[in-house]
């Protein structure tokens, strides 16, 4: 990607090496900028479907109604001389009347029997009253619920009257009689369809409709009004459901034009080619093509339903014209409704519409009820003309010399018309008026592999795509494609089911009925197939066993298992993943598919993706082997050695590096505590009496609880940002719990409970949002009692367990989740949550009903026996199961404390470290557990409050169907940030420039040399005591954190941008911090001294800050270091270093190894050992050299080589510093120094090649903090006795800083840490009296 030099906006100097740092840039990873970290994990909201017919109907019957009285003219209309004469192609004159009433009548039924050959016809020719009534009344009562037409022919008799009555005959032919439409619906019914032929039509549409409207009020006024005479009678049926076709408007009369048929509107319903051809041969134009006749037009060799002939190729195209027309014009669900619905309506309204634009040119308006919009002006018409052409010029050299028939052109020219729609056109756009004719092209095998391309085309651009596919009526054309051989069709296939499968999974059932699933298994069987098109097969195969057992079955027997599990290690990840999702899936309550994958050890084929590079087929294999292990069918041993197995595989995954594997891990177990509930419930009884009875070593113990003081004045308190996505679990839940053990989780570093934390304050507004759930005031255990639980665990031994053997399956896995309910991300602690206070809600009902006895407040309750395993759990609530006679006297005797008319929103909370035992289990956990309060008791006697929710077999992370929205989204597309015109692009190269222009105006100062760096160019009093401040290396913004919380600023306008809380809990603090793609859109990484790495975005602009991600970094940080900071003992806590470069992420800290992370993967790529026995304090990384430097608590500076093995990669040991290394840095060039400074202030230069050092320069004593400039070759140190000292290289003070500008010159407080920029000459200062200040050169440098 060849930068534009023009648009730097700087002298040209060294331009090349400029173009150069671009381009650095745009080769530099991402990290943490996937889908899956960008969006939130769930499915797309499902449109509502209306494709699929609610009601197909057929026209079962036809009443063909003539009244032609052959010979005698009716006497209100006069004929002209000559006039059209022609009935059915049938001149009556030609032989005796009634010979040609029958002939016409025959021959009507004939041209209806071309559209639907399958219906019962009948004719009625000259009819009277009683004759009509008998016909309709006998077709409808045979017809049943299905469609009658009501064909009306009437040139013998007088026009329709304006009362709404049209006339027939009496016996003996010497009178016309009137017949009412009110009647002849009363005897049709509905639903009916009714086509008029006759002049002044249009009055009979009008009086129907007037009629309609008189029965729905006769209705309502008999449903109001049951003695109304009408309420006895039976009810007249709606007319809703009835169609109307008629041949003109109300004042019009038919066309007499001789050389037309008498009965032009039928013949355009009935014999639509026919008469268009000869229309066509009437037009003006016609004599463009030579030798065509009327009589040459009746010879058109061919069968209508034959499309390689003449004839039936034209009614081939006029189908796909009008269908098109329709489509194009009429709203959807009308189309759906005339054109889809009813084989018969869709022929009569197709030729309808050419009737609108013949008749029309004859002055005559044909009417439907429904109203159609005008579409006698289409353009498609013009397409029809043109095809009706082409064909007809061949006539004269095939029907005389025999030459052979040239297909028309017109399908191949709107697939390229449908093509350039495809290729040209913009996001939003009016759809292709090309798609039905794609439709009608499916049915040609000459065109069907191009049709079927552009279509899948076409489906990619999005789910409205599809949907408006599916609406033309595509459906049952691609599921008939299935039963094809053809081989090269299946990649076409594949990709369109895929497409139609992702937005509406309802398909599943039609695919198995039809045995379509037998096709993709066919495909995801052949190996020969590219790994692309497999992976959608098995998408649609997974969607057809999702939830559908009838899938499931003939999956089964389609040998989809082994398919599958041949497939676990293709290296295509998509695959990988989605072959995953289907054999979870498809032994999901489905006990034989588990057999199945038991004799194939599935589940040990499955271990190997959970190690698996991606971590979206890590969560797939965790799915797989959570549904695995979560059937309902009953246990055998065998069954239950299996189940464990699965889990101590699974629990391997707790420090996994992806939140969203770790949910999915949550959801797994969570299957496993349903299926073992009541061997859960002893372990956790066990846990909760145990936490009861220890006391935690906390850091800070050593603190009196007496003489604890508020560090801070509350007015100086800023309110914290709330942050979405981060509910304050720690602070809402301690507020929750006063009664939790405060002593011991309260103390931070300051020493005092009221000290500000981000919790105090946030309390009440994000109570509302804690955990997610109505309930949470119903939570058994709040996080600190499981986060005590979790570390009682990992201390104390345990011994006194009872019953379950100390390391049982079931305590092991309930450490895992006590583990993960203190997951840094906080939708994972709260599965977790959910999880373990469902069982420990289970646990205290179930099996202690004798404790809750014991407090006094019962007396005539029986126990409730603990349940037997698995009765219950899977009614759909999950709802905990209770014998009913003592539930309901539980539940009405527990006395209700008035504590419960708290307002909403409680003040922020300051604790009381009163007499308040640590622990008072008995008052409030009884009354928690059932009640509801006295005026609810009674119906809910058998469902304790709240709990129910709290787990089902259901649970669920949405990742199927967020995995599911690839397929649903364009594939084919150029993702925005490839394509060069897009915003995303733009944004992006702006950035860069911005960062060589930064890179570039910083060298020129840096290289001219700092003389001095005491220039104050900003300071501030930042919310907290700022203990780690980072610049970003491009903009003005800077981070600092204090202990749980982070600020950021922008040093140059003097303006504080965000301050949200990082989330840590209580007894942690925030010990290092990272820019993650700095160079572009930057992310924030935070290190806790627990090992937890959280990543956050959106911070420092006008959004709310966001955790992108977060895990544990280290998980066996060693607790009992944590203690009060001070120089030379204090806890080194975490210490990380980024490598932009490779992605990969090194931390250490209490630690006795180097554990690096590799972003992209989300997983520890590797542990080094750092062979010593005490902490790591610092942590510098040389990509190009693979080197790592860590500077150690014992003095000593270790150099490893991360390509070689644990036991040989320590290449280095410099052990010249006597004390505690603060810092340790290796520079970046190729023959880069190692830079390491100890707390006594003694700075060494080492080459990482030769076992001394190489220089040393003494600085300051008492050495907080200190940091090397990258670039500039200066160091400065902070020191404990408030004042900072800037060295350059030689060991020279350039500057001394012991006051702040202004106030008075007020004395610098005790340093507590220091950063450089990455490439300006600034110092940024934070000191213990709340102060950030930030040094530069000379302000004119600047």
């Amino acid at each position: 990607m060849k930068m534009d030099s023009d648009l730097l906006h700087s002298p040209a100097v060294g331009l090349a090496e400029e173009e150069e740092a671009d381009m650095n840039d745009w080769k530099l990873p991402l990290a943490f900028m996937k889908k899956r970290h960008s969006e939130k994990i769930e499915g797309s909201k499902a449109l509502a479907q209306s494709w699929r017919m609610k009601d197909r109907m057929k026209t079962v019957s036809v009443a063909l109604v003539l009244c032609l009285n052959v010979g005698v003219d009716p006497p209100d209309v006069v004929k002209t001389s000559p006039c059209a004469r022609l009935e059915c192609w049938i001149d009556p004159l030609s032989m005796s009347p009634q010979k040609a009433l029958e002939t016409i009548g025959a021959n009507l039924q004939k041209q209806y029997e071309n559209w639907q050959p399958r219906a019962r016809y009948k004719q009625s020719l000259d009819p009277t009253v009683d004759e009509v009534k008998k016909l309709c009344t006998s077709l409808r009562r045979n017809a049943k619920e299905e469609r009658v037409l009501f064909h009306y022919n009437g040139h013998g008799v007088p026009r329709p009257t304006v009362n709404g009555e049209i006339w027939v005959f009496n016996k003996n032919y010497t009178q016309y009689i009137p017949l009412s439409i009110y009647d002849l619906q009363t005897w049709m019914g509905s639903p009916s369809i009714f086509v008029y032929d006759c002049s002044n039509a249009g009055i009979i549409v009008k009086s129907f409709k007037q009629f309609a409207l008189q029965r729905e009020q006769e209705l309502e006024v008999a449903a109001i009004n049951p003695s109304h005479p009408l309420a006895q009678m039976p009810l007249p049926p709606s007319m809703k459901n009835c169609i109307q076709l008629a041949a003109c408007e109300a004042s019009e009369l038919l066309p007499m034009n001789p050389d037309l048929p008498a009965d032009l509107f039928t013949s355009c319903l009935t014999t639509p080619i026919k008469i268009a051809l000869r229309w066509f041969c009437m037009q003006k134009s016609a004599k463009l093509v030579p030798g065509v006749t009327l009589d040459l037009i009746e010879k058109i060799p061919g069968r209508l339903n034959d499309r390689r002939t003449p004839l039936g190729e034209l009614n081939w195209i006029f189908t796909a014209i009008t269908d098109t027309i329709a489509w194009n014009v009429l709203p959807r669900d009308l189309f759906q409704k005339l054109f889809r619905q009813d084989l018969l309506v869709a022929s009569l309204f197709r030729n309808f519409l050419l009737a609108e634009r013949i008749m029309r040119s004859y002055n005559c308006t044909p009417v439907s009820s429904p109203r159609l919009p005008p579409t006698y002006m289409h353009a498609m018409w013009q397409a029809w003309d043109l095809a009706v052409d082409i064909c007809l010029s061949q006539l004269p050299t095939i029907i005389e010399e025999g030459t052979a028939f040239r297909h028309s052109p017109f399908f191949a020219e709107q697939l390229t018309a449908f093509q350039v729609w495809l290729t040209m056109g913009v996001e939003n756009r009016n759809p292709p008026e090309q798609l039905p004719i794609v439709l009608q092209v499916l049915l040609s095998q000459v065109h069907r592999l191009r049709a079927l391309d552009l279509l899948g085309r076409f489906l990619d651009l999005g789910p409205w795509a599809v949907s408006l596919a599916l609406s033309v009526g595509i459906f049952p054309y691609v599921l008939k494609l299935l039963q094809s051989s053809a081989r090269e069709l299946r990649p076409l296939l594949v990709f369109i089911w895929a497409k139609i499968l992702a937005v509406d999974s309802s398909c599943q059932a039609d695919l198995v009925k039809d045995n379509g699933h037998k096709y993709f298994l066919s495909v995801l069987a052949d190996s020969y197939m590219p790994a692309e098109h497999r992976t959608m097969a098995v998408f649609i195969l997974a969607v057809i066993v999702n939830s559908y057992n009838t899938g499931q079955e003939a999956c089964l027997q389609g040998n989809l298992i082994a398919n599958c599990l041949e497939q676990l290690s293709d290296p295509h990840p998509l695959l990988r993943q989605w072959v995953a999702i289907c054999l979870g899936r498809i032994w999901q309550n489905f006990d034989p598919a588990r057999w199945c994958g038991v004799r194939d050890s599935a589940h040990e084929k499955l271990y190997t993706l959970l190690s698996d590079p991606i971590p979206e087929v890590r969560c797939a294999a965790v799915f797989a082997l959570g549904t695995f292990v979560g059937n309902s069918a009953e246990r055998t041993d065998h069954s239950t050695t299996i189940d464990h197995n699965v889990a101590m595989m699974l629990a391997q995954l707790i420090n996994d590096g992806s939140p969203v594997v770790r949910k999915e891990l949550v959801v797994a177990l969570s299957h496993l505590v349903v299926q073992y509930e009541s061997n859960f419930c002893t372990v956790a009884l066990q846990f909760i009496e145990e936490e009861k009875n220890y006391t935690v070593p906390s850091p800070a113990n050593t603190a009196e609880p007496g003489n604890l003081t508020p560090v801070r004045d509350s007015p100086a308190i800023p309110r914290l940002r709330s942050v979405n996505s981060y509910t304050n679990i720690r602070a809402a839940t301690t507020a929750r719990n006063l009664n939790k053990s405060l002593q011991n989780l309260n103390l931070n570093e300051e020493g005092g409970p009221a000290a500000f934390s981000p919790g105090n304050l946030s309390t009440s507004s994000s109570a509302s949002s804690t955990l997610g759930s109505p309930d949470n005031d119903e939570y058994i255990l709040s996080f600190e009692t499981i986060d005590k639980m979790r570390r009682v665990s990992s201390y104390s031994s345990l011994n006194s367990l009872i019953g379950v053997s100390f390391n049982s399956v079931y305590t092991q896995i309930w450490r895992v989740l006590l583990h993960l309910a203190a997951d840094p991300f906080p939708e994972v602690s709260d599965l977790a949550m959910k999880v373990l206070n469902s069982i420990a809600y289970k646990a205290t009902m179930n099996a202690r009903p004798q404790r809750i006895l014991d407090s006094g407040s019962l007396t005539q309750s029986a126990p409730a026996s603990p349940t037997s395993k698995g009765t219950h759990i899977h009614q759909a609530s999950g709802s905990p199961p209770m014998p009913s006679t003592s539930s309901s006297s539980l539940t009405n005797e527990v006395p209700k404390p008035p504590a419960r008319e708290q307002p909403a929103t409680r003040p922020p909370y300051t604790p009381t470290l009163g007499g308040q035992a640590p622990h008072s289990h008995q008052f409030p956990r009884t009354r928690k557990m059932f009640d509801k309060g006295p005026e609810q008791a009674a119906e809910d006697g058998d469902e304790p409050g709240g709990h129910r929710n709290y787990i089902s077999a259901a649970l669920q992370t949405g990742l199927c169907d967020w995995s599911a929205k690839y397929f649903a989204q364009p594939v084919m597309k150029i993702p925005e940030e490839h394509d060069l015109e897009s915003q995303v692009r733009m944004e992006r190269q702006w950035r860069f420039l911005r960062n060589t222009r930064v890179r570039k105006q910083s060298r020129i100062i840096t290289q001219r040399g700092v003389s001095r760096l005491d220039d104050q160019i900003f300071i501030n009093r930042n919310p907290g005591v700022p203990s780690v401040v980072k610049f970003h290396p491009f903009n003005t913004c800077i981070a600092v954190a204090d202990k749980d919380s982070i600020c950021f600023w922008d040093w140059e306008k003097g303006e504080r941008l965000d301050y949200f809380y990082n989330g840590n809990p209580r007894y942690t603090r925030i010990t290092a911090m990272e820019y993650l793609n700095g160079h572009d859109c930057s992310l924030l990484l935070t290190a806790t001294d627990d090992g937890a790495l959280r990543i956050w975005k959106n911070f420092a602009d006008q959004k709310n800050p966001e955790m992108v991600t977060a895990w544990q970094g280290l998980s066996d940080m060693l607790p009992t270091t944590r203690g009060q900071p001070s120089a030379s003992t204090h806890s080194a806590g975490m210490v990380v270093d980024w490598e932009q470069e490779t992605g990969l992420l090194m931390t250490s800290g209490d630690v006795r190894v180097i554990r690096i992370w590799d972003t992209d993967r989300e997983m520890k790529v590797q542990d080094i050992p750092t062979g010593a026995d005490s902490c790591v304090t610092s942590l510098s990384c040389d990509s190009k050299r693979s080197l790592i430097v860590a500077g150690l608590g014992d003095g000593s500076v270790r150099v490893f080589d991360r390509r070689m093995g644990p036991n040989e990669c320590r290449v280095m040991t410099y052990r010249e510093h006597g004390a505690w290394v603060v810092k340790a840095h290796i520079q970046k060039e190729t023959d880069g120094q190692v830079i390491s400074v100890s707390v006594n202030g003694d700075v060494r230069f080492f080459e990482p090649r030769t076992p001394d050092s190489i220089n040393m320069l003494q600085t300051v004593k008492g050495l907080t903090a200190l940091d090397i400039h990258p670039q500039a070759n200066l160091f400065a140190c902070g020191s404990m006795n408030q004042f900072i000292a800037v060295y350059n290289a030689n060991g020279d003070v350039i500057s001394n800083i012991k006051y702040y500008d202004g106030f008075m010159g007020q004395r610098i407080g005790a340093i507590s840490c220091l950063a450089f920029h990455p490439n300006w000459p600034h110092l940024a200062v934070g000191s213990n009296d709340y102060y950030m200040s930030i040094y530069s050169a000379e302000k004119r440098l600047r």
